[in-house]
Parts: C-alpha cells; sequence; structure tokens
C-alpha cells in the first residue's frame, strides 16, 4: 500500500517532487474507462516520483468514469462537443495547461487502460534530463491478463516487442501512446511548427496532436523525428497495457494502427527521418506476399490432389520460422519457447498479415477512415 496514495473519498493535493526543478503534470484522455481509470490512477499515486498534477480528460462519456476520478482526489476536465476522439481530447487539455507551466516542465500522456511502473516516471525523467535533444521518452509495455487465447498471442507479440527494443538500446520507431513523457517546451514547438506550416497543420489551431490522422502517437513521433529531436523508450520504463479480448477488436485496433501508419508515411513524404518507416512498411508488404505464397502453394497441392512435397526452400522457411518463433519470446521464460516452436501461433501471423493486407487496400482505394 502507498503511504502518500489518496485513496477514494479523500481529498487532498498529491505530493510533488522536482526532477532538476521540473514539474509532472499527467494527462489521462479516458473514454468510458469507469473500469480500470481506478487502478490507472493508482499505479500513478504510488510512483516513486510523484506528479504535481494527475488530470483525467473525460471525452464524451457516459459511465462513472468521472465520479471514479474525482473519488481518487485527482483533476477532471471534461470535453466540449469532441469529435476528434483522443487527439481532440489531448488538445483540448494541452491548450489549458500548458500557458501555465515553464518551459522545462513536463507532461506525462498516459492511456487509461495502462499501469506504470513503480520507478516509469522517476527514470524516464532522468532520461529527459541528461538530454537536452531528447523530444519524448516512452514505455515498454507488457500484455494485461485476459483475453483468453488472443490475449495469450498479444502477451507474446509485446514480449518479442520488449526484446527488440532492449537489444536496439530503446531506440524506436514510434513512441507509443500507452505512455509517453515530453518536456513541455517540446509540444509547445510542435504546435507553432503547425502553425507556421512546418509540420502537418493538425487541428487548424496549433494543436500539439492532429486530429486527422488514425495514429496520433505514430504522427507526433514523425513530427518530433522532423523537427530534429530523438525518440526513446528505454527497457526500464515499464508498465502494463490492456490487451484486445477478442479477434473483433483486436482487427480494429490493429487496422487503425496499420493504416495510420501507412498513411503517415505518405503525410510525412520521402525524407532522411521517413526512410526507416518506408522501409518497414516494404517489408511488412514483402511479408503479406511470402505468407500467402507459402500457403498458397500448400493449398493448391491440397486441392489438385498432388499432395504435399518437401521443397528445400519452404522447408528452409519453414525452419527459421520455427527458431526466429521460439527465441523471440525468451524474455517470457522457457515454457513459452517450447510452445511457440510448435508453431501453433501461425494463425496470428496469418491473421495480422490479413489485417496488413486490408489496410494496404483500404489506404490505397482511400477508403473512408473508421476509428
Amino acid at each position: 500500500m502507498c503511504a502518500h496514495l489518496l485513496r477514494p473519498e479523500v481529498s487532498g493535493a498529491v505530493s510533488v517532487q522536482r526532477p532538476g526543478g521540473a514539474e509532472v503534470t499527467v494527462l489521462i484522455p479516458a473514454h468510458n474507462e469507469a473500469a480500470g481509470i481506478g487502478e490507472t490512477i493508482f499505479s500513478l499515486q504510488c510512483q516513486s516520483l510523484l506528479p504535481r498534477r494527475i488530470i483525467v480528460v473525460a471525452d464524451n462519456c457516459d459511465d462513472g468514469t468521472e465520479d471514479i476520478a474525482r473519488r481518487y482526489g485527482v483533476e477532471v476536465l471534461v470535453t466540449a462537443n469532441n469529435a476528434d476522439k483522443k487527439a481532440g481530447a489531448l488538445n483540448f487539455a494541452l491548450e489549458r495547461i500548458l500557458p501555465e507551466l515553464a518551459p522545462e516542465d513536463v507532461v506525462l500522456v498516459q492511456d487509461a487502460d495502462s499501469q506504470l511502473d513503480r520507478d516509469f516516471l522517476e527514470r524516464a525523467a532522468g532520461y529527459l534530463a541528461a538530454d537536452r535533444r531528447l523530444g519524448a521518452v516512452g514505455g515498454v509495455f507488457r500484455g494485461g491478463s485476459g483475453g483468453g487465447l488472443v490475449g495469450h498471442l498479444q502477451r507474446n507479440e509485446y514480449a518479442r516487442y520488449a526484446r527488440d527494443i532492449q537489444r536496439l538500446n530503446g531506440k524506436c520507431l514510434v513512441v507509443t501512446g500507452t505512455a509517453a513523457l515530453f518536456r513541455v517546451r517540446t509540444l509547445r514547438e510542435v504546435s507553432e511548427a503547425r502553425l507556421a506550416g512546418i509540420l502537418p497543420p493538425g487541428n487548424g489551431r496549433g494543436g500539439v496532436y492532429d486530429t486527422s490522422v488514425l495514429t496520433e502517437d505514430n504522427e507526433l513521433s514523425f513530427a518530433l523525428l522532423s523537427l530534429r529531436y530523438r525518440i526513446l523508450s528505454p527497457v526500464d520504463c515499464g508498465l502494463v497495457t490492456e490487451v484486445m479480448p477478442s479477434w473483433r477488436e483486436l482487427w480494429s485496433q490493429r487496422l487503425r494502427w496499420k493504416r495510420g501508419a501507412v498513411e503517415n508515411c505518405f503525410q510525412y513524404g520521402w525524407s532522411d527521418v521517413t526512410r526507416p518507416y518506408w522501409g518497414r512498411q516494404l517489408l511488412s508488404l514483402l511479408g503479406v506476399v511470402v505468407t500467402f505464397a507459402y500457403l498458397g502453394t500448400v493449398a493448391f497441392a491440397l486441392a489438385t490432389g498432388a499432395g504435399l512435397r518437401i521443397h528445400p526452400f519452404w522447408l528452409a522457411v519453414t525452419g527459421v520460422f520455427v527458431i526466429e518463433r521460439a527465441v523471440t519470446v525468451r524474455l517470457r521464460g522457457w515454457r513459452y519457447m517450447v510452445a511457440a516452436a510448435t508453431m501453433y501461433e501461425l494463425l496470428f501471423d496469418v491473421f495480422l498479415q490479413l489485417v496488413f493486407a486490408k489496410a494496404y487496400l483500404d489506404a490505397a482505394l482511400h477508403k473512408k477512415k473508421v476509428w
């Protein structure tokens, strides 16, 4: 139990600690998050470095999110006629708090369904303080419990992502929206650059977040890199985030992520900043082609009665796939490695390839965006 915790129905101010004189403000955009908002606030009130302010941005909520947040003693901002989802809610809040803060103060933007490890803020603030050109510090997330098989597969996926980040010493392409820490001066610079036409215009009024895109965290990462900042997701800045509980919800989430990433690439064009992102999209497209070529040869052989034959090329591809599946889930332990070697995750990989194919098609046909 946190000695300083503001428990429900107990009023008072959150204790303050200042890294290098900077005050920490937390923004939690929340749309109907009554089920988990209390746990999220709890994780913030248990931080080794306590924020000065915790603000829940209640966006078009019709459940108990606002009431629960108030019972935990934090501030609540209620959006007014916001039609721009998470990005609009964050712009609404940032327009109100940024003028009140000092340039070197820091703002944590955190999803309402994510809980920080106890030392997240302390470590992330330390990274920012040590590097003036570090534009944002994100987190490395683990999947929460539940979700049955689809939840289990996401937890494996997140473990592989953490392994990749660890091998790259925190270097990342995107500072994810689960949790990210920014200096106030950096957020102001992004907003001013939008007004000046240096960056995409966002909401047309210099908002920090571009409300026209599907993936506001991916676009903000592009914006920071375009302004010559660096971004980082250190492995010691950990958190737990909710997994999608069903295949339908996972499909919607990943379709939005993938299409948003593709459209952000077109939005920013070809440059030294975007080359790695274009390269990732080309590799992803190649993965779609290889996956369906592999499955197509199997289906053709079975449909024509020719039977399955061991072809050296596809046998090699299968071997590489088995090794990769086992090694990359090592952070979860040897039992998960053994299980992964059985290739039971092939279903998940095919599912993701179908999502990617649909995202590329929707982007090419300019199909109406669905949040």
